[in-house]
């Protein structure tokens, strides 16, 4: 699946990987791949600025961690985030809940 794709639902894939527990960049996009079952293939030119975006917005907080042999920056979820992504997941329910309805038919015909 294209970057192009995605648009509008980045922030919140990014928010609720990291959810799960503070990762670097590289990790977020493998994360992202794994958990799609490859659909999000994403470069770093997508995700990385995504994470600094959200990051500026307070959503995400960064530091620098060297535990592995060399630095990396390592992003956590802010209590704002935890709440945007509660808020990013009701709605991706309510759309993707409509978006059915209208694709089955399932939706309620307007009486004539």
């Amino acid at each position: 699946m294209k970057a192009e794709q995605l648009k509008g639902h980045l922030d919140a894939l990014i928010l609720a990987v990291v959810a799960d527990g503070p990762a670097h960049g590289y990790a977020i996009i493998q994360e992202l791949q794994t958990r799609s079952g490859g659909a999000f293939d994403l470069p770093e030119g997508t995700v990385y600025p995504a994470l600094h975006r959200l990051e500026r917005s307070g959503l995400l907080a960064s530091s620098w961690s060297d535990e592995a042999a060399r630095k990396r920056r390592v992003y956590r979820l802010t209590g704002p985030g935890r709440e945007a992504l509660g808020l990013q997941r009701r709605q991706w329910d309510e759309f993707s809940r409509a978006v059915e309805a209208v694709l089955e038919g399932d939706g309620c015909a307007a009486q004539l």
